[in-house]
């Protein structure tokens, strides 16, 4: 667009897309009417079981886009659940932040609750918090597990990770021949999924989304500090 001469910054057509340009002074046009800075949306969704976190399939499988409501500019999810898992998802408009949130580099904890095909104990615990390898060579751990309540077949895990691997929770369990029956993703950082019914969604509060900028901003503080240290 710039090189097609379709940009002007301060009402002169820039062609070269290396130009300078003054954020919070400059006035910029496209195609001689002026951009105005979009307002960001940040959306908390409750997931189900069974749609797909993409803007198309090609299978014609319901999307989380089919959830949203009307009149919403175009928002990403942030990160991804898989079909088969549920709860909590984030999507905005604020591609920056979105990464920021999703990124293994942030170390912002996901906290799980697991439903698993078998009679879990301390050993099974302390196995996925100290670490397992795939068969790929992967190695996979939760940052922390407890068991949450168990019947005489299956029982249910709260698992935490600061890293988001890909199927991170499914590949470390199958690795130990445990199946997983259900995943739900109940919280990001301090942001929790609360009694959101399944399918809607709704805007983060101010309240919740300074909550979660400060928790990513203390964990990039110590992991400052901890480097320092390790120099």
């Amino acid at each position: 667009m710039i090189q097609a001469g379709r940009v002007a910054v301060n009402g002169r057509i820039r062609t070269d897309p290396e130009t300078p340009v003054r954020l919070e002074r400059d006035l910029i046009g496209v195609d001689g009417q002026p951009i105005a800075s979009q307002n960001h949306v940040y959306l908390l969704m409750n997931k189900p079981r069974g749609v797909i976190t993409t803007a198309a399939d090609e299978k014609g499988r319901k999307t989380v886009y089919s959830l949203l409501g009307d009149g919403l500019p175009w928002v990403a999810p942030v990160g991804r659940l898989d079909k088969a898992s549920e709860g909590l998802l984030l999507l905005t408009n604020h591609s920056e932040w979105g990464a920021r949130v999703s990124s293994p580099e942030t170390h912002l904890d996901k906290t799980y609750h697991v439903q698993v095909a078998c009679v879990a104990d301390a050993p099974l615990i302390d196995r996925i918090t100290k670490g397992i390898t795939t068969n790929e060579g992967d190695r996979l751990r939760a940052k922390a597990a407890r068991i949450l309540r168990g019947g005489e077949k299956n029982t249910w895990l709260e698992i935490v990770l600061d890293e988001g691997k890909n199927r991170h929770i499914r590949r470390m369990l199958a690795v130990l021949g445990i199946e997983v029956l259900r995943l739900v993703r109940v919280a990001i950082g301090p942001l929790t999924l609360g009694d959101l019914p399944k399918g809607a969604s709704r805007t983060l509060s101010a309240t919740e989304k300074q909550s979660l900028d400060a928790a990513m901003n203390n964990r990039t503080a110590e992991d400052t500090e901890c480097a320092r240290k390790r120099r």
